[in-house]
C-alpha cells in the first residue's frame, strides 16, 4: 500500500505577509541561539536576585578578549573587562593572540585591579 501525496502549492500572498513575523534580529544575524542562550544564563529560582556571571571569551585576528557578563532584563552588563592589548604592560610583548597570551589574558581579567 503506496500513499501518494500530491504536491502541495506553497502559497506566499498578501494575507501570508501580513501575518508573517520575523525572527529577533540577531536570530537572523545568526549571532544568537537563544536556546542554548536561555539554559546559559537563566538563574536558579532558589538563589533569587542573584547574578548569575559568566566569562565571555573572543579571539579576533589581532587581539583576545576577556569579559565578566551577567544577564539582566534590559541586555548584559559587562563587570569587568581585559584585553591582551594590555599584556605589553605586564612584560608579555610578542605573540597577543596565542595560547599563552589567553591564559594572561584570563588572569588579568580575575585579578582585582
Amino acid at each position: 500500500m503506496g500513499f501518494h501525496h500530491g504536491f502541495v502549492k506553497v502559497v506566499k500572498n498578501k494575507a501570508y505577509f501580513k501575518r508573517y513575523q520575523v525572527k529577533f534580529r540577531r536570530r537572523r544575524e545568526g549571532k544568537t541561539d537563544y536556546y542554548a542562550r536561555k539554559r546559559l544564563v537563566i538563574q536558579d529560582k532558589n538563589k533569587y536576585n542573584t547574578p548569575k556571571y559568566r566569562m565571555i571569551v573572543r579571539v579576533t585576528n589581532r587581539d583576545i578578549i576577556c569579559q565578566i557578563a551577567y544577564a539582566r532584563i534590559e541586555g548584559d552588563m559587562i563587570v569587568c573587562a581585559a584585553y591582551a592589548h594590555e599584556l605589553p604592560k605586564y612584560g608579555v610583548k610578542v605573540g597577543l593572540t596565542n595560547y599563552a597570551a589567553a591564559y594572561c589574558t584570563g588572569l588579568l581579567v580575575g585579578t582585582p585591579l
